[in-house]
């Protein structure tokens, strides 16, 4: 031994980092130690003294370690859910679909006047269009980039929730969103495209991701990872473009969020095992079927 004063092995390792962390343990109590090669091995030592001190904190150490290593009861990496794609394929079809009979003029009237997003019609009564506005674009760059987005942002919500969890959630928070806009913003606001859905889809993988990850045993910058990639993107793409509506898109974020918390909790995917993807999904499609008869039968 290098120290005749501290000649009982307690820890041995073939690796000397291991053998000084435990040191560094050691040193925390008071305990004095120190670290010698044996053959091929690193050995911790102390005095004979502080030998069962040292024994029962370091199973203490080996313990806590243990714990921290192991998942939290219920905080099982999530789930990722298979066939994503199709809701995809929906999302391309109804925005498409709806492009095509604007463009073409399949149906005899005006859609815009129909289903855009104005808030004093809203005002006046005319919620759905809060659904309505989301399927309209402008022109092909507005359609293409919201098709790119939806597509990017909706898979990613899709294989963490499920596609009709995910459809719903997303249809129904950018509709929030949207309905807010036009209850509580200026009489003059106008809007239409799927921007709003892209964000909530962005923030609702965001915030779900961050909250089921939340008691695993991870550094606090992994842990919030999740929440503040999400807030890169908003600022990275939601503001890109001229005329870019930022109230929408950052309300359609904390909307999104907001679900996204909600939806990560153990009652509400309890609630929801229970639901078909298929029937959810139904329900993401027929809201705003539902709501495009509304918009052509108003008056």
């Amino acid at each position: 031994m290098d120290n005749p004063e501290l000649p009982v092995g307690i820890y041995r390792s073939a690796s000397r980092a291991a053998c000084e962390e435990r040191a560094f343990v050691l040193m925390a109590v008071g305990i004095p130690s120190v670290v010698s090669l044996e053959g091929s091995l690193y050995v911790l030592c102390v005095s004979p003294a502080d030998e069962a001190g040292g024994l029962e904190h370091l199973g203490s150490y080996a313990r806590e370690s243990r714990r921290r290593a192991a998942p939290a009861a219920g905080q099982a990496p999530p789930h990722l859910y298979r066939h994503a794609w199709a809701g995809c394929v929906g999302y391309v079809a109804v925005l498409y679909g709806i492009a095509w009979a604007v463009s073409t003029g399949a149906w005899r009237v005006d859609m815009f006047d129909r289903g855009e997003l104005q808030a004093a019609l809203v005002q006046d009564g005319q919620w759905w269009r809060a659904w309505t506005a989301l399927t309209l674009h402008r022109d092909a760059a507005h359609l293409v980039a919201n098709l790119g987005g939806g597509v990017w942002f909706g898979y990613l919500a899709a294989r963490l929730l499920g596609v009709g969890t995910a459809w719903l959630l997303i249809v129904t928070g950018a509709a929030a969103a949207n309905l807010f806009d036009g209850r509580w913003g200026p009489a003059s606001y106008q809007s239409v495209g799927a921007s709003t859905a892209v964000f909530t889809a962005l923030g609702l993988s965001a915030a779900y991701s961050w909250r089921t990850r939340l008691l695993l045993p991870q550094r606090w910058a992994q842990r919030w990872a999740p929440l503040v990639g999400g807030v890169v993107l908003l600022g990275w793409f939601g503001s890109a473009g001229e005329g870019t509506d930022l109230v929408a898109h950052a309300l359609g974020f904390t909307v999104g969020c907001l679900l996204g918390a909600v939806a990560a909790t153990r009652a509400f995917r309890v609630l929801l095992e229970r639901v078909p993807q298929a029937i959810l999904a139904l329900a993401a499609v027929g809201s705003v079927a539902g709501c495009w008869v509304l918009a052509l039968r108003a008056p």
